[in-house]
């Protein structure tokens, strides 16, 4: 069973990931930012991080930044929305290994984690 934290400043998008992926998963924290989720990161050391592009303090992309110059091993899948697709540049950029568009269904999701990890 993988270990995920989850980071996205929706309170409601953190309760759908969670529901998605704690039949399969490790839920190890739950962040509403980037910087909370690189704390978060380096404290528990999760084998996944479903990071929200849009946050408030540190955005996704510079927090996936910073997680993976700490740990190139580090496997990060952008939770993006419809019309982010230079954003989506930026996190590829900056080292993401996947992505899932908002409104996503389990499978997408699952399928992403699954490309992601080589799974």
């Amino acid at each position: 069973m993988s270990e995920v934290l989850i980071a996205d400043d929706s309170e409601f998008m953190r309760n759908l990931l969670r529901e998605i992926l704690e039949e399969d998963h490790q839920i190890v924290g739950e962040v509403e930012n980037g910087v909370e989720a690189v704390e978060v990161y380096k404290e528990e050391v999760p084998d996944l991080v479903m990071m929200d592009i849009v946050m408030p303090i540190r955005d996704g992309i510079e927090a996936t930044d910073e997680i993976k110059s700490a740990d190139p091993e580090a496997t990060v899948i952008m939770c993006t929305s419809v019309g982010q697709e230079e954003k989506m540049k930026e996190a590829v950029k900056a080292g993401a290994d996947g992505y899932i568009t908002k409104p996503f269904q389990k499978p997408s999701v699952i399928e992403a984690i699954e490309d992601a990890v080589g799974a």
